[in-house]
């Protein structure tokens, strides 16, 4: 995944599709996220079968963070992707 760009006064969604073609019919019952380094913040999350989101507030300008997606499978499987975002006031 790139990297994203935000104001440190936006709010944003950012999602993560989970549907490629290793799921096979598997579907996420577990989902949590976590910002690195502290300073931005999720706000509000949201599952469904195949896809993630999570909404994005504040950060400091100039900063880059790793907002990290950990899921669980019904399988029992676990995987993670990670998105990028650097903050820039606009």
């Amino acid at each position: 995944m790139g990297m994203f760009l935000k104001d440190p006064a936006a709010r944003l969604d950012y999602a993560v599709d989970w549907s490629a073609n290793y799921l096979n019919t598997a579907t996420i019952v577990g989902s949590e996220w976590e910002v690195e380094p502290p300073g931005a913040r999720v706000s509000a999350t949201v599952t469904i079968a195949t896809r993630t989101g999570a909404t994005i507030d504040g950060g400091v300008p100039g900063a880059v963070y790793r907002i990290v997606n950990r899921i669980t499978l019904s399988d029992g499987r676990r995987d993670d992707r990670a998105l990028v975002i650097r903050i820039e006031a606009r």
